[in-house]
């Protein structure tokens, strides 16, 4: 029986609330490692534009939430604007005031800066992860062979019950979920798998088949399928230490799926359709929540993961392309000239408009369906 949907209201509330939660994340990453640096900070603001309410607190720091809940920001002493472009030398500042600017720490510290932001939300991911995974349990069954399904790309491949899945394309695998997760990004390509038979290493090709996953508007997305069956899985408690290299070992594994994913997408054999932009998230972080609070914060995980890899691009207006020129100053020895940055950001812009639009076309697009 389908769960009933989650109301707009719910679906609004659950939206802002847990998207301004990850971009509170990032922006404190930000926030203590410059203070850490004796950086002055003038603005920590949740949201964009005109100031709903706010305090100033007695460091002179003006923490505000903003009236368009789509980002935020920390706004360092000595910008000019919220975005801390490199190359924004202030100028005219007494000794005193160019002790606590961004602007004039070193170029280490003003990296690491802004490394912490996507950071903190790399980090907060393994920690959700982690704290599932403790409280909870994981459920793992060995890369072994239950049963080949008859008329599947795994038959016709020549795989049998009782082979052992070593690797898949070269990547080493422990656990049959990890088999699977590897499969389903690769429809209809074929994959090299490593297999133990009767003591002895082959190699198996298969063609990977194509299914595809509906979701509740009607929009299909292609996975992969090989035509296996994995033995009864078991259900392991982890301590401490453990549930913390699971939530790592999670991240990694997430991460590696999200570059394949774009990765697939630069050379067309995935749709740009597949992106989803606000209303997309809005609708399946309303859904979790309306299912369960578990799910709700493993959503939550999986946007944050999200979030620090795509501010880790290296793309000018992102932290990734603040890291770029920063990078080129390390080696030039000197900022990159206001003109070439400023060029490169207003190209930044440009291509973030795009994006946005096309997420946003692809989100109407499939609500309209």
């Amino acid at each position: 029986m389908e769960t009933e949907g989650p109301g707009l209201l719910f679906t609004i509330v659950a939206f802002i609330g847990g998207f301004s939660l990850l971009v509170f994340i990032h922006e404190w990453g930000h926030y203590i490692v410059a203070r850490l640096f004796g950086v002055r900070i003038d603005t920590f603001s949740i949201g964009m534009g005109k100031e709903l309410f706010g305090r100033t607190d007695q460091r002179g720091t003006r923490w505000k939430i903003s009236a368009v809940p789509l980002g935020g920001y920390v706004k360092f002493f000595g910008d000019a604007s919220a975005a801390s472009n490199p190359g924004e030398i202030p100028q005219g500042m007494s000794a005193e005031e160019r002790a606590v600017c961004y602007h004039f720490k070193p170029l280490w510290q003003r990296a690491l800066i802004v490394f912490a932001g996507p950071a903190v939300n790399l980090i907060a991911a393994v920690l959700v992860f982690a704290v599932l995974s403790y409280n909870n349990g994981i459920r793992i069954s060995e890369p072994v062979v239950a049963e080949v399904h008859a008329e599947t790309p795994a038959e016709k491949a020549g795989f049998q019950a009782e082979d052992r899945i070593l690797n898949v394309d070269g990547a080493a695998v422990d656990r049959f979920s990890d088999i699977a997760r590897i499969v389903k990004l690769h429809p209809n390509q074929v994959i090299e798998f490593g297999v133990l038979r009767d003591n002895r290493e082959i190699v198996l090709r298969a063609q990977i088949g194509t299914s595809y996953l509906e979701d509740r508007f009607g929009n299909r997305y292609p996975q992969g399928f090989l035509g296996v069956r994995s033995h009864t899985s078991e259900i392991i408690e982890l301590g401490p230490m453990g549930a913390i290299g699971e939530g790592a070992r999670q991240t990694v594994g997430s991460t590696k799926m999200i570059f394949t994913t774009l990765g697939q997408m630069i050379l067309g054999i995935r749709s740009v359709k597949e992106l989803g932009g606000p209303l997309r998230i809005a609708n399946s972080i309303g859904e979790a929540a309306n299912i369960s609070f578990q799910y709700f914060i493993w959503m939550l995980a999986m946007l944050s993961l999200n979030l620090g890899i795509v501010n880790l691009l290296p793309i000018p207006v992102l932290d990734g392309g603040h890291l770029l020129f920063y990078g080129l100053e390390a080696i030039k020895g000197s900022p990159i000239s206001k003109k070439a940055q400023e060029a490169g950001f207003v190209a930044g812009f440009a291509l973030m408009l795009i994006f946005m639009l096309i997420v946003t076309l692809n989100d109407l697009q499939s609500m309209a369906l």
